[in-house]
């Protein structure tokens, strides 16, 4: 399982969405609030779904398909987060103070752009599963 590329990219995945909401400053308002993912139980709870739905995806190494579509899913789930984060900026009052925005602001990235190498290392090893049955 863990000789696998994909199971190192879902681990990291996993790492980024459950390890880092509790470190990493998502962003400050206008009036020197830090905001940090754990902060709102809304997100607290999004990112604890998206990196529970990673540690699912790395123990169904056994069906691919299943482990493509659960990685699908988290996808979506972390473009959902990526959309919430984008509106709460925009809505952001204040802006003429000065808002900074903080780097958590790309930890859905940073974990979508790890769960698309893991389902492309999941695709690759289904086709090398996929020529081998045709040799036999």
């Amino acid at each position: 399982m863990i000789q696998r590329i994909q199971t190192i990219y879902l681990l990291l995945a996993t790492i980024v969405s459950g390890g880092l909401i509790w470190v990493v400053e998502h962003f400050n308002d206008g009036e020197g609030n830090e905001f940090v993912g754990m902060d709102e139980s809304l997100y607290f709870g999004i990112f604890t779904v998206s990196a529970l739905m990673s540690v699912v995806a790395m123990f169904l190494f056994k069906n691919r398909q299943l482990q493509t579509v659960v990685n699908r899913l988290n996808l979506l789930l972390n473009l959902f987060i990526l959309g919430v984060y984008v509106y709460r900026v925009l809505m952001m009052s204040g802006e003429t103070a000065v808002s900074e925005k903080g780097i958590g602001m790309f930890i859905p990235i940073l974990s979508i752009v790890l769960l698309v190498l893991a389902n492309k290392a999941i695709r690759k090893d289904e086709q090398l599963v996929k020529s081998a049955d045709r040799l036999r």
